[in-house]
């Protein structure tokens, strides 16, 4: 029987000083977060790791934050949570900036447009035809299915709303909630296909650099009402992508005869987010950009920074010959990927 390589074995980061103290600090209580007050992560996985510890407060099941969410909206906390945003944000932009985007000027024609750029990209042709189980099934505990708490994300995002908008917003959360059938609720259909093929999800510390800016992508546009442009541009580009790439996953249950429990998560994707995306668009980014011209260049904005991290994890996932694994299946070219890029946190 084959061993889940690579990662799912690797040792978790061990540089992780500030998200360290934070941990220990939302234990302790008021005191010890004020002695975090303007104290530096020691590098990049640090800031994420501590800036997703924070967006936790906010987001993750209060049941697993065993009274921690109460220093939610702690001055240092706060001030933490700022302060690496704006560092995260600094970063995003310059990428953006970097990119040499060549979009219309059209808002609308830019999001078809940036939509279907690289729509599947060559992981997914290659999961589709070449991957073995063992690689399908690392590949789906670290992509974690297009829409890892899209349910939530989708809640946050229409507050605030009104008319059309709001209403295709409930519409989209309807189907993640199974159309009211609880055997239908997206995260269900995620647990049975996690059980039928023996997923484990990837603990953050054990994750490269890529697929933590990915994450934060989300939750730092869900903690900032500021960002709501930002925030339906980029769910909307994940609506857009979405159903082409099940497709490939989809393709590559069948060839490897998974268990039909694996199938119904994927399949579902495949084929209700194309009618996602354009209602989507249609229902809500169209009225939007519509009334409010600045509302229109930041959701376009928002859609470029999910494609940003997104093609990054994508890209990070693979190395110069197109496996996820290299030749000996020991590690994944994405871990040694972020360590070259930083050497002082490969420890």
């Amino acid at each position: 029987m084959s061993t889940l390589p690579g990662y799912l074995t690797a040792a978790p980061h061990t540089f992780l000083e500030l998200d360290t103290q934070l941990e220990g600090a939302l234990r302790q209580g008021d005191l010890a977060l004020w002695e975090l007050h303007g104290v530096e992560p020691a590098g990049d996985i640090d800031a994420a790791m501590t800036l997703m510890r924070i967006h936790d407060l906010h987001l993750a099941p209060i049941g697993l934050l065993s009274g921690a969410e109460r220093w939610q909206h702690h001055p240092a906390v706060s001030e933490i949570k700022c302060r690496l945003e704006s560092e995260y944000l600094i970063g995003i932009e310059a990428l953006d900036a970097q990119q040499g985007w060549n979009l219309p000027t059209d808002t609308i024609a830019a999001f078809r447009a940036l939509s279907a750029l690289d729509r599947v990209p060559a992981i997914y042709e290659w999961l589709a035809t070449e991957a073995s189980d063992v690689e399908l099934r690392q590949f789906i505990a670290l992509e974690g299915g297009p829409d890892g708490g899209f349910d939530d994300l989708v809640a946050i995002c229409q507050i605030g709303l009104d008319g059309e908008p709001k209403l295709e917003l409930a519409r989209n959360y309807w189907d993640e909630m199974g159309r009211g059938d609880r055997d239908g609720v997206h995260t269900t259909l995620h647990q049975r296909m996690s059980e039928a093929l023996r997923v484990t999800p990837v603990a953050r510390c054990r994750q490269p650099l890529q697929a933590l800016q990915r994450s934060l992508l989300g939750s730092m546009l869900a903690t900032n009402r500021w960002l709501q442009p930002e925030m339906i541009g980029a769910l909307g580009l994940i609506e857009l992508q979405a159903g082409p790439r099940c497709r490939q996953v989809v393709t590559a249950l069948d060839r490897l005869g998974s268990a039909s429990p694996s199938r119904p998560f994927y399949e579902e994707h495949a084929n209700v987010d194309p009618r996602h995306g354009k209602s989507w668009l249609d229902n809500v980014i169209v009225p939007l950009a519509d009334s409010n011209p600045e509302m229109a260049t930041r959701m376009l904005r928002g859609a470029r920074w999910r494609w940003l991290v997104n093609a990054r994890f994508l890209d990070a996932l693979k190395n110069g010959s197109g496996r996820l694994l290299d030749e000996g299946h020991r590690c994944l070219a994405c871990l040694r990927h972020a360590w070259r890029e930083h050497p002082s946190q490969a420890r």
